[in-house]
């Protein structure tokens, strides 16, 4: 679904990306870890076109989408959730999940499934984003990215500062999206325990570039905890 082939990608004179290459499938998680730093983030913006590749390719399906805009990306396929949510503070939760739906002009209404995916938002449609706690910001977040119906979901972080209770119904919407809808799920991610209980696959990334990869159930013999330690 998702090719990214020897992406290398500079920030002035720093090397960040250095040949980067991974495959992100139907129906399975792939996981990104490392510590702070390390270019996964870049990875993300650089895959949704919002910093510019040096070299290599990006390949969605068949289509080569190295060159393309952020916005052609979006109505391809691919649904992106950054890292800090970057919601919209002063519209209202209804408001911010229309917004998901701007690569279909044709669709009217906060789509029904979204709801039945995050409860919580259905009774909160009305108020605004900046008033929800952290764990509520990501699932609408989450639900925004959604609402265009993507064949690839890209997170950055999802659990950063979010309680435990919400932490497991997010996993719980990725594992059913993954398994039950077989959408592609691209997550970087610093929770450990958080990752490996998502991981189809994995890859980990030090100083630019993937030093290791493999099956999401190898993660434990493969020392990918060790790893990614501060």
């Amino acid at each position: 679904m998702l090719t990214i082939d020897r992406l290398n990608q500079h920030y002035g004179g720093s090397h960040i990306l250095r040949d980067v290459s991974l495959t992100v499938r139907p129906g399975q998680c792939t996981v990104v870890l490392g510590r702070n730093g390390v270019g996964k983030t870049t990875l993300l913006k650089t895959i949704m076109g919002l910093v510019r590749a040096s070299s290599g390719a990006i390949r969605f399906g068949d289509e080569d989408i190295t060159a393309l805009p952020p916005y052609r990306r979006v109505r391809l396929g691919i649904g992106y959730v950054p890292q800090g949510r970057e919601i919209f503070n002063r519209l209202t939760v209804e408001e911010n999940l229309l917004m998901g739906l701007a690569p279909k002009p044709r669709a009217r209404g906060v789509p029904e499934h979204l709801l039945e995916l995050f409860p919580v938002l259905r009774q909160m449609l009305r108020r605004r984003g900046g008033d929800l706690s952290g764990g509520q910001q990501q699932q609408l977040a989450i639900a925004r990215a959604l609402a265009a119906d993507p064949k690839v979901l890209v997170l950055d972080e999802p659990t950063e500062g979010i309680q435990p209770s919400i932490i497991k119904e997010i996993g719980a919407v990725i594992r059913s999206l993954v398994r039950e809808r077989g959408l592609a799920v691209l997550l970087v991610e610093q929770y450990y325990e958080f990752a490996e209980s998502l991981a189809d696959a994995y890859a980990v990334m030090a100083r630019g570039q993937i030093v290791r990869a493999g099956a999401g159930a190898e993660m434990h013999a493969h020392d990918v905890r060790g790893l990614i330690a501060i």
